[in-house]
């Protein structure tokens, strides 16, 4: 669907550049601006008949208009936001194995016949925490 979109929007752009440009200019440039024509409808131009260039102009660009609408309907739709660095972080992280910790791990023996030791457990108590340095009080 986006894609088709995309085409028939770039079509209405192929449309959109001759309707404007082969236009002709409303005429008289900054002198009907500055006091050259003291009436209303020099301000946006003289009042001209509406050729097929105009018309075609005006329906091209409310047709690129919707079809850029839509081009954004439909690509907000089509994929949640996403980042790239954390897939990579993600994909990183399941193709390591995670490692044992030291304390999982058995010392190996030092003698070719002997067996490992077993591993030491985890210690159940927190350790005490570390005395204040000199100088220094604690306030409530």
């Amino acid at each position: 669907m986006f894609t088709l979109f995309l085409i028939l929007a770039v079509l209405v752009a192929l449309l959109l550049f001759p309707a404007i440009l082969l236009q002709a200019g409303q005429g008289g440039g900054l002198a009907t601006q500055f006091g050259g024509a003291s009436s209303t409808d020099a301000f946006v131009g003289g009042r001209q008949a509406a050729t097929i260039l105009h018309k075609a102009a005006w329906w091209a660009g409310g047709l690129f208009l919707f079809f850029c609408f839509l081009l954004q309907l439909a690509g907000s739709r089509s994929a949640a936001p996403r980042s790239l660095t954390a897939e990579e972080l993600r994909r990183q992280q399941q193709q390591q194995a995670p490692a044992p910790t030291p304390l999982q791990q058995a010392p190996l023996p030092l003698e070719p016949g002997a067996q490992p030791a077993p591993a030491a457990p985890a210690p159940a108590t927190a350790p005490a925490p570390l005395p204040a340095p000199a100088g220094s009080t604690k306030r409530p």
